[in-house]
């Protein structure tokens, strides 16, 4: 009994702190901006005054955060799809053929992850420049019209896709390496089994590569289209900061733009909608890519 008391005492004692940190930073200041979503105040105002759910609908009547939702529902689709897209492809490429220096492209395909999202901004700040930036130099070569009316790649047109191509050059090296750790853990017997039976390397790809691994897509779906929320964010803030003119604004941005305005109430409001889409979208994923298990 005593033993069984000491022994429940000390993982107590190991839990209790990291519980209580937990409690203090997340749990407390986020029922906090819950609270403070039904209340108007200032930034740096004491005086609170109850509203309801009267900054919800001001949120939802304003043209600027349903634009700005809008985009950062385009950017987790289209990033999503494309990054994983061909982070699976690339993992099973580089796993299951022949390619001389697969340690080398692992390596230069992991390298963006590395790097910080302002970095890669600045990289792409470059890249898109339109007088002479590298984008519009090589087009010009083909296109020398191009030259002299350049494109304007940070434009209201093409922001949002100058954007999405920053985001999955970022992420598509990780997420590569760590389906290439799970397709090598798949026995070569099988693909060999089903060359025999008269399948070709795409269709091993979709009936044994993709059901044996999709646990783990499952898992880093989820990840990271939640993480996109954050990411998007970032990269707009760090490569266009939500212009021109809103084109590039996602909801995070919109959230904070309106705090520095002194609209605090109505931007924990905002920052409710995107927790409860964000907790809402990750239910539907993992509702919609629920599947049996496959085992080898």
């Amino acid at each position: 009994m005593k033993k069984s008391m000491g022994r429940t005492l000390f993982l107590f004692a190991c839990v209790a702190p990291a519980t209580i940190l937990f409690f203090i930073f997340m749990i407390m200041p986020t029922a906090n901006v819950f609270r403070m979503s039904l209340f108007e105040r200032g930034a740096y105002s004491p005086t609170e005054t109850f509203v309801g759910l009267a900054n919800f609908q001001a949120a939802f009547s304003d043209p600027k955060f349903i634009r700005s939702c809008q985009n950062m529902i385009l950017m987790i689709v289209v990033v999503t799809i494309i990054t994983f897209g061909f982070a699976i492809v690339f993992a099973s490429i580089l796993t299951r053929e022949k390619v001389k220096g697969k340690n080398l492209f692992r390596i230069i395909f992991y390298i963006p992850n590395i790097l910080s999202v302002v970095v890669i901004s600045g990289i792409f700040s470059a890249i898109y420049k339109p007088e002479n930036g590298m984008l519009n130099s090589i087009i010009g070569l083909f296109n020398p019209e191009v030259l002299t009316n350049p494109i304007l790649w940070k434009g209201e047109g093409l922001v949002i896709v100058s954007l999405i191509i920053a985001m999955v050059w970022q992420a598509i090296g990780y997420y590569m390496v760590m389906y290439m750790a799970s397709i090598s853990a798949v026995s070569e017997s099988l693909y060999e089994s089903a060359g025999l039976d008269g399948a070709n390397r795409i269709q091993q790809f979709f009936l044994i590569t993709i059901p044996l691994i999709w646990t783990n897509i499952r898992t880093t779906l989820t990840f990271f289209i939640i993480s996109t929320i954050n990411m998007a964010f970032l990269f707009v803030t760090a490569l266009t900061s939500g212009g021109p003119n809103g084109a590039s604004q996602v909801a995070l941005g919109y959230m904070y733009n309106q705090k520095d305005a002194g609209l605090y109430g109505y931007s924990m409001a905002v920052g409710v909608i995107i927790f409860l889409f964000s907790f809402a979208l990750s239910g539907i994923v993992n509702k919609v890519t629920e599947r049996e298990p496959l085992e080898i």
